[in-house]
């Protein structure tokens, strides 16, 4: 089975359940592109004159506003607006489990899928650069490096990623990680409960 086909099949098994996609407060898109050889992700770097997370490598996406109808809305209003990308030209496949950003937010990420000649244009005033990574570079390398950290008695580890000198980490990395873990069955474990350390976090 071809990755996109796979990916088509495998995140509505995934789907996080109403609860939580109404108890979202913000959302991000997972671009995918369709090309039928090499399906890539899409990643920005935000601006680094921005007061949140500024020269990060992010999804597009961002908080839920009142007039969002919910995260899908989000997820495509915000890809609009940061990188040009028209909401008509994305496949939505669906909503992944959510998390919550350092910053104390439920985000929920959206995969989609994005026709690979889009012509994609960063927002001059959050975006300061498009990328794109070839989705198997984060199904066959694991992370670089790794972070842990501690809440509710859960250990959640944060992975690292690098490519091209773009440095891939924090939530972004852990919804690539985790998503194409259920997708694709990395065995990559991203979670674990306390008791079951022997250790104590640092």
């Amino acid at each position: 089975m071809d990755l996109l086909n796979r990916i088509r099949r495998q995140v509505p098994r995934h789907h996080p359940g109403d609860a939580a996609l109404l108890g979202a407060e913000a959302a991000v898109l997972i671009p995918i592109t369709n090309h039928p050889r090499e399906p890539e992700l899409v990643l920005t770097r935000r601006a680094d004159h921005l007061k949140s997370h500024g020269g990060e490598v992010a999804f597009p996406g961002g908080k839920c506003d009142p007039e969002d109808r919910d995260p899908y809305h989000t997820a495509l209003r915000e890809s609009h607006e940061e990188i040009r990308l028209p909401p008509t030209q994305v496949e939505v496949v669906g909503p992944m489990p959510q998390s919550v950003s350092k910053m104390g937010l439920k985000v929920v990420p959206v995969i989609g899928i994005i026709p690979h000649q889009v012509e994609l244009v960063p927002s001059e005033d959050e975006i300061d650069s498009i990328f794109r990574v070839p989705l198997r570079y984060f199904l066959e390398n694991p992370p670089l490096g790794v972070m842990e950290k501690e809440h509710e008695g859960v250990v959640y580890q944060l992975p690292c990623y690098h490519f091209q000198g773009y440095v891939i980490w924090g939530l972004t990395a852990y919804f690539i990680t985790d998503c194409f873990d259920r997708i694709f069955h990395t065995g990559f474990q991203l979670e674990r409960r306390l008791h079951d350390r022997n250790v104590d976090l640092p």
